[in-house]
């Protein structure tokens, strides 16, 4: 079965360019849900055959020659460590496509934005299973590209600052990260990540080990993203379309975090023992930082991004512990922000499609009494964000800090001891800005701008064709006579204010595709404005969840419930392997 980890990276890159075929281009979406819903089963097929009494083993290698000359291989893998992420990333990426069958993007263009995703893949899972570095800093490079149309053309108002900011940062980290590359390659004389980590840094001079994780780990750390290299993170959260936003957080993010476990920590020991108190402190600080911003945000997935932050912290805290408790919180901390954030964000997106904002001030609360099953969501993802006992997010946390109470030995208890009641507080900033958000959207008295209760059905907000016509005309469009439309007690739900950026987006939109004027901003307005700009339509969908949504949503609920009542179901397959990161194990 050495074909499975082939077919997960081949089967998305062939469906990318059979997406190009006119034929196949007018179903996009359909083949993307096909495609997409292969590699899962691929997947899952992979965790079945995966003998699970050996997971610290690496199994299903393929290792042929891909550059002879410099010694290079195509070798690829999976263990404890990989497998999980490999089933998440195919997962998060399906459930991208069934969301995407429900919600059209809205900058236009389907059949690209499925080619995009199906590129993404390729790099996200490719990265899971490499095993020489050259291949994984590849394969890591090759998820670049994609995520910046993705928020270049897709996004919202500000998403052309957004994008460069992402390539940016990223780039600069990749390149510091193969000079780090390069250095274990000169050292160790040889690229082979499952030979590496079995030496575990013998033959290289500690020296050389320090300079090489200080490479590796701030090229990783930009990625995952660590404080204060996290500065790009929000705005590219903020302005990604949703699809983009839970692929960004729930796979981006665990690449960089995974390559401490893979690379970092198991090639690099002495490298990593003496500059584990830095991580430790950079960790801690972003975990207290990340809560406090959450704290000043008003704008819903702004709150998400730098909660993001705050979480992945915890992972790094993990990882400087240095011992097989902590790294093993790391990474079942990884699965369970992947599956969490994910939800958080499919719902934020889900909220900002009907209220046309995600500004909390401006939802106003009572989101349970007019989306009563959104609202629950919210408020389900919200509770397994921070941590509640009896969800996924907890386990994480929880192992991490207990990690940092006992380190590795040659590490200085007190300092730990500090970074432990630091994260204890950052648990506890967590619980204030989740629970603050929720009392401010779900629950308390709706605004009057939205109505309490549905209109007439499908009974969403109204705008005039008069206030449409007066927005274009202020944005320099020429507006077409219309009829006028519906008035009434929600024609200021659609404020001069939010359709004036509306508007703009949907003409820089409209301009990419040769279009101008009202028509083509028009054509490219986003689900929360688009109906009242169109002729004979006054309304914009304000229903509760509809079916993509459920069937996106409700494989996430369903895990973040079983691995935060079952935690075995995890642990049993990454603990084995942590242990032979360590050379405590079973060697790979």
């Amino acid at each position: 079965m050495s074909w499975l980890p082939i077919a997960l990276v081949a089967v998305p890159l062939l469906g990318a360019v059979v997406s190009a075929v006119p034929a196949v281009r007018d179903r996009a979406v359909a083949w993307g849900i096909a495609v997409s819903a292969v590699v899962l089963v691929l997947a899952v097929a992979l965790a079945a055959v995966f003998d699970h009494a050996r997971p610290a083993g690496m199994q299903l290698q393929t290792d042929r020659p891909w550059i002879p000359g410099l010694g290079l291989r195509f070798h690829l893998g999976v263990d404890g460590v990989s497998l999980p992420l490999v089933v998440l990333t195919a997962l998060l990426t399906f459930l991208c496509f069934v969301h995407l069958a429900g919600h059209p993007p809205a900058g236009g263009r389907p059949a690209a934005l499925v080619v995009t995703l199906l590129v993404l893949e390729v790099g996200m899972i490719g990265t899971f299973l490499a095993l020489d570095l050259l291949l994984f800093f590849v394969f890591f490079e090759v998820v670049l590209v994609p995520m910046y149309f993705v928020i270049a053309l897709w996004g919202g108002a500000g998403r052309r600052a957004a994008a460069v900011k992402f390539i940016l940062y990223t780039l600069l980290g990749s390149a510091v990260l193969l000079i780090g590359l390069l250095v274990v390659r000169t050292q160790a004389g040889t690229l082979d990540m499952v030979a590496l980590a079995g030496r575990h840094g013998s033959g290289m001079a500690r020296s050389a080990q320090i300079l090489a994780f200080l490479a590796i780990g701030l090229g990783l750390a930009v990625k995952t993203p660590m404080w204060p290299l996290h500065t790009w993170l929000p705005d590219a959260h903020t302005e990604a379309p949703t699809v983009g936003s839970v692929l960004l957080a729930g796979v981006l993010l665990k690449m960089g975090s995974y390559g401490f476990a893979r690379i970092a920590i198991p090639v690099l020991p002495e490298g990593a023992a003496a500059l584990a108190p830095w991580l430790g402190a950079f960790a801690v600080a972003g975990i207290v930082y990340g809560s406090l911003a959450c704290l000043a945000q008003r704008d819903l997935k702004r709150v998400i991004a730098y909660s993001s932050v705050g979480h992945m912290g915890f992972v790094l805290l993990g990882f400087a512990s240095l011992t097989p408790v902590g790294l093993n919180g790391a990474l079942f901390a990884n699965v369970a922000h992947g599956l969490i954030t994910g939800l958080l964000f499919f719902l934020a997106g889900a909220v900002k499609e009907r209220y046309g904002t995600a500004d909390m001030v401006r939802l106003g609360g009572g989101m349970l009494r007019r989306l009563p099953y959104i609202g629950s969501l919210l408020t389900f993802a919200c509770v397994a964000s921070l941590g509640l006992p009896g969800l996924a997010g907890f386990w994480g946390e929880m192992l991490a800090l207990l990690g940092a109470f006992r380190p590795a030995a040659g590490l200085s208890r007190p300092l730990f001891l500090v970074f432990m009641a630091v994260g204890g507080l950052g648990t506890v900033l967590t619980a204030a800005y989740f629970l603050g958000m929720l009392s401010r959207v779900t629950h308390g008295r709706a605004v009057e701008n939205v109505p309490a209760e549905p209109l007439e059905p499908p009974g969403p907000p109204v705008a005039t064709a008069e206030g449409v016509r007066e927005v274009l005309s202020e944005a320099g469009e020429g507006a077409e006579p219309v009829e006028p439309v519906a008035t009434g007690a929600a024609v200021a739900a659609l404020d001069r204010e939010w359709a004036a950026q509306e508007i703009a987006r949907a003409s820089a939109v409209a301009a990419d595709e040769g279009e101008a004027g009202a028509t083509g901003a028009a054509r490219a307005l986003g689900p929360g404005v688009a109906d009242a700009a169109e002729v004979g339509r006054g309304r914009r969908s304000f229903g509760d969840v509809t079916v993509h949504e459920l069937a996106a949503w409700l494989p996430l609920v369903a895990l973040i419930v079983l691995f935060g009542l079952w935690p075995k179901a995890l642990l049993a397959v990454t603990t084995p392997a942590v242990q032979s990161l360590f050379g405590s194990g079973v060697a790979p």
